[in-house]
């Protein structure tokens, strides 16, 4: 039976990379990448049941003012024919009537198009903040791509679409049927009715309609929002090599990064040792520690540490103050308080002065010695 066995390398059935599924949640990064390209997570529809409230709310409140305006218009045209055709019907005067006509519409409704439109930038901003990107609108040949455009159809997204317009055809015929019910005797009633009374009547209705509508829309639109919200963050998630590649990226290769500060201690090690030639002294503990102090009264206004180092560097520093006739003086409680307490460059603390004064004298009588 075992001549029959094959052998399998599992690798083959493994992932590509490490952590090759998009697990991890997105970077600041890459979402600050995604919006300067345009990709941010927004609901359209949430914009438009705003500016649709906004509407009809507009539309209530500017109604009656609305309404004898362009009974005001009216009135005004229909009187003008007379004096249009006792001077002569030109098609000149014609234009002239009909641009005034428009015109004096446009100024009457211009109060709740210019809330819609208020209304429909700051919820675009609400959503997105503020942030201009001519990245969507640049051309790319893969919206023309055909198979693209076939997948999209079936895709879950375009299901989800579906779905909602069926909800919103929903609510819509069950808001108008339910409402045209309760008001369809009143509505019966209209024949008894001046134009003016049937047409505040019927405004009034469409008004009431229109803000149920528009409440509705709004619930909805917040549920799309929530989606699209859920569904950007999973489309932004990224794998651990994606996260990996982007931090060398950014920050860089963590063992060049490494390399480079090895580096650069090896030139603050070799500066430093340049130092110790000059020193006054070297204090030990007198085996791991080593501090070289140098005594300008010209330069400095107390004993400067040079350099300073502990096992290998303290060995080095102590080989170079041999080798240069520098004296090493052993107090371990001295070496360990300036080791520990004072920084490479500084000078010595004002509670460290005695000590050190007592150890540069010593040092002073023996060079006067010799």
């Amino acid at each position: 039976m075992n001549k029959y066995l094959l052998s399998y390398n599992l690798q083959l059935f493994a992932k590509e990379g490490v952590g090759g599924e998009k697990t991890e949640e997105a970077t600041p990064k890459k979402l600050e990448d995604a919006r300067k390209k345009g990709q941010v997570a927004k609901s359209t529809d949430i914009v438009a049941a705003f500016v649709l409230l906004a509407f009809f709310l507009a539309l209530r409140l500017f109604v009656g003012w609305m309404g004898n305006s362009f009974m005001s218009v009216y009135y005004e045209q229909y009187h003008s024919i007379a004096e249009i055709v006792k001077d002569g019907f030109t098609i000149n005067r014609a234009v002239v009537e009909l641009r005034d006509s428009m015109l004096k519409i446009l100024l009457i409704g211009l109060p709740i198009f210019l809330v819609s439109y208020v209304l429909a930038v700051f919820v675009n901003i609400w959503q997105v903040k503020w942030k201009i990107s001519a990245e969507p609108l640049k051309p790319k040949l893969n919206k023309i791509n055909p198979i693209t455009g076939f997948k999209k159809i079936f895709s879950k997204e375009k299901i989800f679409e579906f779905i909602k317009s069926l909800v919103k055809l929903l609510i819509l015929g069950s808001v108008v049927y339910s409402n045209l019910k309760k008001k369809w005797g009143y509505i019966l009633q209209f024949y008894d009715y001046t134009l003016q009374q049937a047409l505040s009547a019927i405004g009034s209705v469409i008004i009431e309609i229109g803000l149920e509508i528009s409440i509705w829309f709004l619930i909805l639109s917040f549920a799309d929002l929530f989606y699209q919200k859920r569904k950007f963050a999973k489309e932004m998630r990224m794998t651990k090599q994606e996260i990996k590649d982007e931090y060398k990226n950014t920050e860089g290769d963590p063992q060049i990064k490494g390399k480079i500060r090895q580096k650069m201690r090896e030139v603050s090690r070799q500066r430093m040792m340049q130092a110790v030639p000059d020193a006054d002294v070297v204090i030990t503990n007198p085996t791991h520690l080593a501090v070289a102090i140098k005594y300008d009264k010209d330069t400095n206004s107390a004993p400067v540490v040079v350099a300073k180092g502990a096992d290998y560097v303290a060995g080095k520093i102590k080989e170079i103050a041999r080798e240069n006739e520098v004296e090493i003086v052993e107090n371990k409680p001295l070496a360990r308080m300036i080791y520990f307490n004072v920084e490479l460059g500084d000078e010595i603390p004002q509670e460290m002065y005695q000590m050190v004064a007592e150890v540069l004298a010593y040092v002073y009588r023996l060079k006067n010695k010799q």
